[in-house]
């Protein structure tokens, strides 16, 4: 596992987690699973529950995107780190 910290908001990247490179994001009470995309972008995932609890906060969701936005390099060397740049 590995973690870093951006703007108060706490991402994590399981060792052990699938495909598609992805991490995931923790401020207040929400969690948000952040995608990480080829281009080097980022994209709220797709997945069926993205977000927990289901009535997070707006704005914890927001801040949570803005961070991962804000740190999309970080957060892709953060993935390769854990997981290799060949698992990507």
């Amino acid at each position: 596992m590995g973690s870093k910290t951006f703007d108060g908001v706490w991402f994590i990247s399981f060792s052990l987690d699938h495909l598609p490179p992805h991490v995931h994001g923790r401020y207040g009470e929400t969690t948000v699973v952040v995608d990480l995309l080829p281009n080097g972008g980022i994209a709220e995932s797709m997945r069926r529950k993205p977000v927990s609890p289901r009535n997070a906060k707006r704005n914890e969701i927001r801040k949570i995107v803005k961070a991962a936005q804000d740190h999309a390099a970080e957060l892709h060397e953060l993935w390769e780190a854990t997981h290799g740049k060949s698992h990507h």
